[in-house]
């Protein structure tokens, strides 16, 4: 079976001197739903363009199902599903009047009544798009990306914006989509997003893939399952004091990051008694200390030094 989704050595420079992406490797497997992280300028939404047929490559190679964009392209659109992150349907049409005008651009879409039925908007069908609120508005655009009845669907941050209830209700209805044998390609600013949906992610940056695997996979080359995360009076954070962290036993990785020291270790039942000690023979104070488990935020700043919202 062909890969959904693959790319090899995939290149975009723009000018002849700006490197967006730089040699990017990618397989996603059919049935997967893979996420896409990266900071901004990262070259995720060059990448992202590239493989929806959006944007020409500089040079590398892209099939979707085993086909090409050059050789395929009618098709490959029909087996494409799209949601950006922020779509714009016209106020004046009804949500039905939407559905049935994306519904016209497929082959074979799916039916209307069932598409809103799946995303709660059966009661809606007759409401104008204008008098939706933020969530049933976020779940019309993924109908339209549904309707066609895509293999691939392709969600550009999805719940931006969105209450809690909105976001669950549309974690829901991918899992629906790849239960019933699609593929899921994600972008998403939440990393508890991409923790719960995300079989697989990538990690970009500087255009290129820097760590790739299952959400566990990447905790587990942090170095440790859990975050001691704490503030001390006087220079917990300068060089000579994040040593002195790092000696600490345990401790896999250290980081200063908005006042508070980070450290990464395996047991912190073995590292917070010398830590308290440390502190106090500094002559400092210790003014707040949380322990947790590790997380995808955690991996993430660590490869990149940023944060995943950081604009």
């Amino acid at each position: 079976m062909p890969a959904a989704i693959e790319c090899l050595d995939l290149r975009k420079t723009y000018d002849g001197k700006v490197e967006a992406v730089r040699g990017l490797n990618l397989r996603i497997e059919g049935g997967e739903c893979f996420g896409l992280l990266g900071p901004n300028g990262a070259g995720k939404t060059t990448t992202i363009e590239i493989l929806e047929g959006l944007l020409d490559p500089t040079s590398g190679e892209v099939t979707i199902l085993g086909h090409t964009w050059r050789k395929n392209q009618r098709e490959v659109r029909e087996w494409l599903g799209v949601s950006l992150q922020e779509t714009r349907l016209s106020e004046k049409l009804t949500v039905r009047e939407t559905i049935d005008l994306f519904a016209s651009f497929y082959r074979e879409p799916r039916s209307a009544d069932h598409v809103l039925d799946d995303l709660q908007l059966g009661e809606k069908a007759d409401a104008f798009v204008g008098k939706l609120s933020g969530g049933q508005r976020q779940r019309l655009a993924v109908a339209t990306a549904l309707v066609g009845n895509p293999r691939i669907l392709f969600l550009d941050e999805p719940t931006t914006g969105l209450d809690p209830q909105s976001r669950r209700q549309l974690w829901d209805i991918i899992r629906s989509f790849q239960r019933n044998g699609g593929t899921v390609l994600l972008t998403t600013h939440y990393m508890d997003e991409a923790e719960r949906l995300c079989d697989r992610l990538a990690i970009v940056d500087h255009g290129e893939i820097i760590a790739e695997g299952t959400p566990s996979e990447l905790i587990e080359r942090l170095g440790g399952h859990h975050v001691v995360e704490f503030e001390a009076s006087g220079n917990s954070g300068d060089g000579s004091a994040l040593n002195a962290w790092r000696a600490l036993p345990g401790v896999e990785s250290v980081r200063h990051d908005n006042g508070l020291v980070s450290l990464t270790v395996r047991e912190p039942h073995l590292t917070i008694p010398p830590l308290l000690d440390a502190v106090a023979k500094h002559g400092s104070q210790l003014l707040h200390l949380t322990t947790r488990q590790a997380s995808l935020e955690d991996v993430f700043v660590n490869l990149t030094g940023r944060h995943l919202r950081e604009q």
